[in-house]
């Protein structure tokens, strides 16, 4: 197959023309080139912002296209005609952030999407708030101008080896350090992940066989603790201890999801967003690896930045014991 890929050099882009390239299919990368440009000398190499033109495009043909990188549904209405109607099948990858908030544990494809207050013009910029309901219209973008047989992939947390953004590398790393370790929030708290190398294989596969519909890529949910347990089991020292420390404490003192990762920082309508069930992608042929795995790719050894300091665990730490005698 030839499958053109839209944002093929980065994190889930780039596992995705890996898995692609092993599969023995013809790639092409469209790009800026400002990172990946070395990668993958064996696909070509298109070199555009998708922002501006893409006239590149133009006179091509493909079997497949794949778009990582489109955040704001006017990036895929230019991708689509662009493309006159040349891209093939299409496979968009979205996110569990689309939902609202769901109304029970263990949620399907099907469960309410998030909209724009009525009236509100679709916004040009990505922020927290306008995440998701971004997402749902490139989703609909998507199914409109390129079928509603379109893969709309929706995966969780991605985690696994060229993660830009650390955030389970940070508990890799922090927990290979050992000694007493601050763990935000409450252990029983669902969280789920899913490795860029099975999100990869499915995303390949559906492109490779015109699979259709909407799918979350996802494993089954575990708890934060648990998740945390079994990256000490791998990693930690012996005598490494997790201390769990109260949102309220952790939030008075300035702590967020961009200071811990991984953890919902008081937002409740997170804890059942991490529950979404995937037996729709299983059934149709995503797997997992054991999360074993993904730990071992996460490269302890190298420091994570831009997340809490261990001068500022150990302050937290001493505080928190102070206030709650007898829990380090």
């Amino acid at each position: 197959m030839r499958i053109l890929i839209v944002g093929g050099t980065r994190f889930v882009g780039r596992h995705i023309t890996a898995a692609a390239l092993a599969a023995g299919h013809e790639v092409a990368l469209l790009h800026r080139g400002r990172s990946g440009a070395e990668l993958f000398p064996e696909a070509t190499h298109l070199l555009a912002d998708r922002n501006g033109d893409l006239g590149v495009l133009s006179g091509t043909r493909w079997d497949a296209t794949i778009d990582v990188s489109a955040y704001l549904p006017r990036q895929v209405s230019a991708l689509a005609s662009a493309l006159a109607g040349n891209g093939g099948h299409y496979v968009y990858i979205s996110s569990v952030s689309v939902y609202e908030t769901p109304a029970a544990p263990g949620y399907a494809e099907d469960s309410p999407v998030r909209t724009l207050p009525p009236g509100q013009p679709v916004p040009d910029t990505v922020t927290d708030e306008t995440y998701g309901a971004l997402k749902v219209l490139c989703e609909r973008a998507a199914t409109e101008h390129f079928g509603a047989d379109s893969l709309l992939v929706r995966p969780t947390y991605v985690i696994g080896p060229w993660d830009h953004s650390g955030r389970f590398t940070y508990w890799v790393h922090r927990l290979a350090r050992g000694g007493v370790v601050l763990a935000p929030g409450h252990a029983d708290r669902p969280v789920q992940v899913i490795d860029a190398r099975d999100l990869a294989a499915f995303v390949v596969h559906g492109a490779a066989t015109r699979l259709g519909g909407t799918f979350h890529t996802v494993t089954p949910s575990m708890s934060f603790g648990s998740l945390l347990t079994q990256v000490a089991a791998e990693v930690a020292p012996p005598g490494t201890r997790l201390v769990w420390v109260e949102p309220r404490f952790l939030l008075d003192r300035g702590q967020t999801g961009e200071t811990l990762p991984l953890w919902y920082a008081g937002d409740d309508e997170d804890v059942t967003l991490n529950t979404a069930d995937p037996a729709a992608a299983t059934k149709a042929g995503l797997s997992e690896r054991p999360l074993s795995e993904s730990i071992r790719a996460a490269r302890p050894d190298e420091p994570v930045p831009g997340f809490l300091s261990p001068e500022r665990e150990a302050d937290l730490l001493a505080e928190w014991s102070t206030a709650q005698p007898g829990t380090t």
